[in-house]
């Protein structure tokens, strides 16, 4: 589906009417351009014939653009997505996870003007219940989803194997090991440790490639294109 195609499909949609309140504006056929340059530009070789692309997208406006797009949002969303996986597919680009469009206002922009951010997000897969997560003395932040910490730990990969799966393709399918080796108490921390489990890749902890570490609050760990943070809290149930 070429870009005037994907124009006239939204015009259609809305009875013309979308068209008429960004006439002199942001034009959504700038942003779905905007969107497969960022693909284009982004795409990160995996083979011959398959590179891994973003799929998290924020697109910044001024708030007078913003306003004019707040009532058609979800409908252009979603063709954008449509438009997306059409180019991506035409390309044999490969997304880590489902394709997420989000649109917010800026003061830094004037109007007519938008700024497109995006990342390769994998998507993840974990087994926790909200009350595990909530009771864990620390947890992974991987994503916008958080998994708790454990005794005696978590294994980190693609895998079905992994107890929380990861779906980068940088990611081996056992990738890290999060060791718990203590829950800490009233005033500690719990001890926490990872260890590379001879990934492909490799990590990096805190921005160094190292094949194992101690972690603290706030520790980072990267895997492939994905980051996780180390979460701590003092309020869990300790032993539990």
């Amino acid at each position: 589906m070429g870009l005037q195609d994907f124009e006239r499909r939204l015009e259609q949609m809305v009875s013309g009417v979308f068209a008429r309140a960004f006439r002199s504006a942001v034009q959504p056929v700038e942003i779905s351009a905007a969107l497969q340059r960022e693909l284009d530009n982004n795409a990160q070789i995996l083979s011959r014939d398959r590179r891994l692309v973003p799929n998290a997208f924020h697109v910044e406006l001024a708030q007078t653009d913003m306003e004019r797009l707040s009532p058609y949002s979800s409908t252009l969303a979603r063709e954008l997505t449509d438009q997306l996986q059409d180019h991506a597919d035409a390309q044999s680009y490969v997304f880590a996870g489902p394709i997420s469009i989000g649109f917010e206002s800026t003061d830094e922009l004037t109007t007519g003007r938008f700024r497109v951010r995006s990342q390769a997000q994998a998507q993840v897969t974990g087994h926790s219940t909200h009350t595990q997560v909530s009771r864990a003395r620390a947890v992974l932040e991987v994503n916008g989803t958080r998994h708790p910490l454990q005794p005696p730990g978590l294994v980190v990969g693609r895998g079905t194997e992994a107890d929380l799966r990861i779906n980068d393709p940088g990611v081996s399918r056992k990738h890290v090991e999060f060791l718990v080796l203590s829950l800490g108490s009233e005033t500690t921390d719990p001890e926490l440790e990872v260890h590379d489990m001879g990934s492909t890749n490799g990590m990096l902890v805190n921005g160094r490639k190292v094949p194992r570490a101690v972690l603290h609050e706030g520790s980072t760990v990267k895997i492939g294109n994905t980051t996780m943070t180390v979460r701590m809290s003092r309020e869990g149930a300790a032993g539990v």
